[in-house]
């Protein structure tokens, strides 16, 4: 039998740096599909930190079914099945160095789900996450106590705001950024403003926001930098019987408070699409009746995906 050619270089003797550089141009999905098993080499390569840096799943949705009691979707269990093995393998594959997680707004964790997120990434700095139907209280305190790093946030409107601020506040002394997708009302400013003071950054763009909401964020977030309630359905708290209730341009007391910023973005235009689709949906949108990267942008480039 005739040997190899030994001029002929076999993918397992390449150098883990170059298969690094191969990987780095797959997706999250291609990297847990089983190329890590190929061989010793390859799985080192797979573990490697730069790989990790973000887990993005904004393309990864669950098999669910809206009902009419709280949590209001039901998930189908092989597509629990299914996030679980996916989070895995990608967590383990990371070995604790993610910094940013990205979910999409039909995925829905469960309570396990998200604490073994938590668990295998302890240096998380940045998390999307806009489905929590499925998440209770006590996993997400739990699960924001081993994020000590966190600094960015993008989450639902919730009915009881008050105990995430809170825990924020109290484990997370470098949060500054925060995206709130859907109406956030007094309760919600009340408690950022209570518990944390310092933020630099809020979106609260194609959203529900009454005009006292907006006077009490320019007025308490004193540290607040950057400001958007582009697309926003902005609505009078008591306007008079002959003056519309919906906000169409902004005062000059709005604009001045708004002034000390360093960038306050609004967007209030009757030819803008994005501002007609909050206006339809009234403040709570509807983002599966659009195209599907339409939840993911956002103005301030930081909080994009």
């Amino acid at each position: 039998m005739e040997e190899s050619d030994p001029s002929v270089k076999r993918w397992e003797d390449m150098q883990i740096d170059l298969l690094v550089k191969v990987f780095q141009k797959l997706t999250v999905t291609e990297l847990i599909s089983g190329i890590s098993q190929v061989c010793s080499s390859w799985r080192l390569a797979c573990m490697d930190p730069i790989l990790w840096k973000t887990l993005d799943l904004g393309q990864w949705k669950s098999n669910y079914i809206k009902v009419h009691s709280s949590p209001y979707i039901w998930v189908a269990n092989e597509s629990n099945k299914e996030l679980t093995r996916v989070l895995r393998i990608a967590v383990g594959l990371s070995c604790g160095s993610i910094n940013c997680m990205i979910f999409h707004y039909n995925l829905y964790m469960n309570d396990k789900h998200l604490l073994h997120v938590a668990e295998g990434s302890p240096h998380l700095k940045r998390l999307v996450l806009p489905g929590w139907n499925l998440i209770t209280k006590d996993a997400m305190i739990k699960a924001i106590h081993m994020w000590k790093e966190l600094v960015s946030l993008t989450m639902p409107s919730v009915r009881s705001p008050s105990y995430v601020m809170e825990q924020i506040g109290r484990n997370c002394e470098n949060f500054s950024e925060l995206k709130i997708m859907g109406p956030c009302d007094a309760k919600f400013v009340q408690a950022i403003a209570t518990f944390i003071p310092k933020l630099k950054v809020l979106s609260l763009r194609c959203s529900k926001l009454y005009m006292d909401d907006l006077l009490m964020i320019l007025d308490n977030l004193k540290q607040l930098q950057v400001l958007n309630i582009s697309h926003c359905v902005l609505i009078e708290n008591n306007p008079p019987p002959d003056l519309p209730r919906f906000v169409r341009k902004l005062d000059m007391e709005i604009l001045e408070k708004a002034s000390r910023l360093q960038s306050f973005m609004y967007c209030m235009q009757e030819t803008c699409i994005p501002c007609q689709r909050a206006i339809a949906d009234d403040g709570i949108m509807r983002w599966y009746n659009y195209e599907d990267r339409f939840w993911a942008t956002d103005e301030v480039s930081s909080l994009a995906h």
